[in-house]
């Protein structure tokens, strides 16, 4: 027989660096217990942000599944911004050259809803327009 499903949270935390806190504590889980885990499966990602949809279980268990870093973050880092433009219509604060975009596309394949990697590129592209960064090649 299956468990019932009481809560499922969707969370992001540093590579390595989840902390019982508010936001856990919200899932109803075992708080350190989760955190060991998940810091344990995320400690070869370092300084990358990771998603993680958790989904707790009424006797306190849990299960997680481990996201892609978010492709803001991916394009942020190999533009070499800090941060996206204010308004992204006007001010551009970045380019992205085409092959890093494709190394983001590759990347992100499982978790986006694309068929190849064109069209895993168009939506990264899509992504970095709206923060005010130029990707080359894709106009």
């Amino acid at each position: 027989m299956s468990k019932k499903v009481a809560k499922v949270v969707k969370l992001q935390f540093p590579a390595g660096g989840a902390r019982p806190g508010p936001a856990l504590a919200g899932a109803g889980i075992n708080m350190p217990q989760f955190c060991t885990a998940f810091n344990d499966a995320t400690k070869d990602r370092a300084g990358d942000v990771v998603p993680v949809i958790i989904t707790a279980y009424e006797d306190k268990s849990f299960d997680f599944v481990l996201k892609t870093t978010p492709a803001a973050d991916l394009i942020k880092k190999a533009a070499k911004v800090s941060k996206g433009s204010a308004s992204a219509k006007t001010q551009i604060v970045g380019t992205l050259s085409n092959e890093d975009c494709r190394k983001i596309a590759e990347y992100k394949m499982p978790d986006l809803n694309a068929n190849d990697v064109e069209a895993a590129m168009r939506i990264v592209a899509g992504t970095a327009r709206n923060m005010g960064i130029k990707v080359e090649g894709m106009e």
